[in-house]
């Protein structure tokens, strides 16, 4: 049986692989094993936030009750970022929280997400344990014992204050364009951007429940790049549906993706002392002119696996400041405990307005490398790392590229898949090199 948490929580299309009855069991289930048992005196305390989604409604009412009926007080915190649920769940003195969200994805999709006490995301063994007492029937809370339910007044002005107050300088002087991706992000990211100093021109700020990420957002950027040359701003933020990721767009319409916000930081942090032990924690798939550029500057890089949750381990392992995902997911440990769009979106904005730069010229401290990514469908990933035939391609390739090349061959984690990823200095030369690899994953896996 496939396990039932994914790499980010419990995701499916609502009302048939993510059922109100689903979602009921999974929230009692999980006040059982993060409440730690049978409780006396003080009942449990959990916050509960989604996003606009309309299944959203039905799905939080499901996990109110779950929760209630396991004896646990729930608070409900309405429609907030994934990241505000978060740092709600540590501010408030919470149990554990729960986020009711798909991030980017359509809206027909929806998942659920459990952070531990503190807002930290539940370790895989955990998800584990939860999931194991979906097998068990346990007998609900009665009389006294039963939660109670209450609606947060302040969730939305307390988190837009923590991320404000997390800037070193104001943005007083910048206009911005930012994309809500008619999600979360919609009533608290314009308002802190303004109570920062900018002034800003909200887009993609008219959830219906159904537009969420449609055609916006950050996985729509041409719509921001479109925005930002009509008003003529100086840059421009693009946010996923629960908002714990941002990307950018400068004034002339480039990109600004992941990678480059994470070279921008971390020289900001290594500037004013606040760079733990000079490091930066990043994926294997971030650009290798990251890694070169903060080679330059003295910044050691730390590499997980793909998934911000690895990003996050190897952070908290080593008490590192700043780590992230070319994706836009960036954890600034100082001030959140996971990915946080707004605070990244602000802190990227108050180091522009600080060094006087645009955001173009800001986003020169790295080059990024052509970096293409083929998928090869219909092999056998299991072989991938025992194949000499593969080995020795691999290894060719990375001599022909030297230190200005890169190759990552990579089996998928959920489909009989291998992506074959290469850089080189000329985007010519890395589809020529990706190419001949996925020719010799074909031959020898096929």
């Amino acid at each position: 049986m496939a396990r039932l948490f994914g790499t980010d929580g419990v995701r499916g299309v609502a009302g048939r692989d993510l059922t109100a009855s689903l979602a009921l069991d999974l929230s009692a289930a999980a006040a059982r094993v993060l409440c730690g048992g049978e409780h006396t005196g003080a009942r449990p305390l959990a916050v509960v936030g989604r996003d606009p989604r309309a299944s959203g409604e039905f799905l939080e009412a499901a996990v109110t009750a779950g929760l209630a009926g396991a004896g646990v007080d729930v608070v409900r915190l309405g429609v907030l970022p994934t990241p505000a649920v978060a740092y709600l769940t540590d501010a408030l003195g919470a149990d554990f929280g729960v986020m009711l969200s798909a991030s980017h994805n359509p809206a027909p999709d929806n998942g659920i997400k459990f952070f531990a006490r503190g807002g930290h995301k539940l370790p895989d063994a955990v998800e584990d344990e939860i999931e194991a007492g979906l097998a068990h029937s346990v007998e609900g809370a009665v009389g006294a014992d039963v939660g109670r339910v209450s609606e947060a007044s302040d969730g939305a002005e307390r988190y837009i204050a923590h991320v404000v107050d997390s800037l070193p300088n104001r943005l007083d002087g910048l206009r911005v364009v930012v994309d809500c991706a008619n999600g979360a992000a919609t009533a608290v990211a314009p308002e802190a951007m303004r109570r920062a100093g900018a002034e800003v021109i909200a887009i993609g700020d008219r959830p219906d429940g159904l537009n969420i990420n449609e055609g916006c957002g950050s996985t729509h950027l041409e719509t921001l790049q479109a925005a930002v040359r009509e008003h003529g701003a100086d840059a421009g933020i693009a946010h996923d549906g629960d908002a714990d990721r941002c990307l950018a767009v400068a004034a002339d319409g480039t990109v600004v993706d992941g990678d480059q916000i994470l070279a921008v930081l971390a020289l900001e942090l290594q500037e004013a002392g606040r760079l733990v032990d000079d490091t930066l924690v990043v994926t294997v798939m971030s650009n290798l002119g990251l890694k070169l550029a903060m080679r330059e500057a003295g910044v050691t890089v730390v590499e997980t696996p793909v998934g911000d949750r690895y990003v996050l381990e190897a952070m908290r392992a080593g008490s590192f400041s700043l780590g992230g995902e070319q994706s836009g997911h960036v954890v600034l440990l100082d001030h959140a405990s996971t990915g946080d769009g707004l605070l990244t979106g602000l802190n990227l904005l108050g180091a522009m307005n600080r060094r006087g730069l645009a955001l173009a010229e800001l986003a020169k401290v790295m080059t990024r490398l052509p970096q293409v990514l083929v998928n090869v469908r219909d092999v056998d990933k299991n072989r991938t790392k025992s194949s000499v035939e593969l080995a020795e391609a691999v290894t060719k390739a990375e001599t022909e590229l030297g230190e200005t090349g890169r190759v990552l061959i990579r089996p998928s984690g959920t489909e009989p898949m291998v992506r074959v990823m290469v850089e080189a200095t000329a985007e010519s030369h890395a589809r020529e090199v990706a190419d001949r690899l996925a020719g010799v994953v074909r031959s020898a896996l096929g």
